[in-house]
């Protein structure tokens, strides 16, 4: 009889624990949701793209991909690579003004926006065959890449796969994908521990967390909190992928020029790594943007804006 109590009580202590926990996440999105509300109706949130979108989509390994072309269609080609629970929206302040000069595609990797994994087994480092696929479809021969994020690891993975495909890598808030970190790895699994066990109660929590994590002005955060409105929670499965990209590799060469940038809000272990990516790479740059967090395109879009183009014209 005493065991029963016991587990009873442990029961009732759990569920009002899930419970108190559920209702504080709801009322404390209830109330940024209203905030996000209020900054749309002043405009705060308003990205008006002029140009010409074109969505498009390749069928490979059971799962649909979508990617969105823009630009001038006979110039030299930039392809964005979105961070991680975000979607190709991620660019919208990009789009415009990188489709004056050259062709633009965006995409949705596999298991984030409208790319949903559905049946497939294919997890994130299937992206790079994804993107092979999506060269080839639209016959481009070789390729910018701009990733950010883990949009940067996957662009390091492409590139691991398909050098001679590569004129130039930009990458932003990422880090050499040839050296295994247990500092990162450390990082990342605590980060994402807190992020999980908020996509159980709530996923507006988890969007509110994410956001507040990888933008550091109250307009980024709104921004890139609306680029994660079409991530599931059964997208985390297709996130265990990133161990087949991330290994140590010996005698890597990157032959293609290199970009590497940060925020000067990122965090400093963050800052650290693309530091000595730089520092061991022999055809790279550097760059930190001041007043910008992990998702520096998204804060400071004109500085980000003006010195890829600056990278990518003198390269090309």
């Amino acid at each position: 009889m005493r065991i029963k109590k016991y587990i009873k009580r442990i029961l009732l202590i759990l569920i009002l624990s899930v419970s108190v926990t559920k209702l504080y996440f709801e009322i404390d999105n209830y109330y940024y949701t209203l905030k996000l509300e209020n900054m749309e109706d002043n405009d705060h949130l308003i990205i008006a793209i002029k140009n010409k979108i074109e969505h498009k989509t390749i069928k490979i390994n059971d799962c649909e991909i979508h990617y969105y072309l823009s630009g001038q269609q006979n110039k030299n080609t930039i392809l964005f690579l979105h961070p991680a629970f975000s979607d190709h929206s991620a660019f919208d302040q990009q789009i415009d003004y990188f489709s004056n000069d050259y062709k633009v595609i965006t995409i949705d990797l596999i298991g984030h926006g409208l790319s949903k994994a559905a049946k497939s087994k294919d997890k994130i480092d299937a992206s790079a065959e994804h993107i092979e696929k999506l060269l080839k479809t639209e016959n481009i021969k070789q390729v910018n890449l701009v990733g950010v994020s883990i949009g940067s690891l996957i662009a390091q993975y492409f590139a691991l796969k398909h050098p001679a495909k590569i004129k130039t890598l930009t990458a932003l808030g990422g880090y050499s994908i040839n050296k295994e970190n247990k500092d990162i790895e450390k990082a990342q699994r605590s980060s994402n521990l807190g992020l999980i066990l908020r996509a159980v109660f709530s996923m507006k929590a988890f969007r509110k967390k994410t956001a507040l994590m990888t933008c550091h002005s109250e307009k980024g955060q709104a921004l890139f909190y609306k680029t994660l409105t079409h991530y599931e929670r059964k997208s985390f499965m297709v996130m265990s992928g990133l161990q087949n990209i991330v290994k140590d590799r010996e005698t890597i060469t990157q032959n293609y020029p290199t970009f590497i940038m940060t925020g000067e809000f990122d965090i400093e272990l963050a800052k650290e790594m693309a530091k000595d990516w730089n520092s061991n790479s022999s055809n790279s740059e550097y760059c930190m943007i001041k007043n910008a967090g992990h998702c520096a395109n998204i804060d400071e879009p004109r500085v980000f804006n003006q010195n890829v183009k600056a990278f990518i014209d003198k390269t090309n």
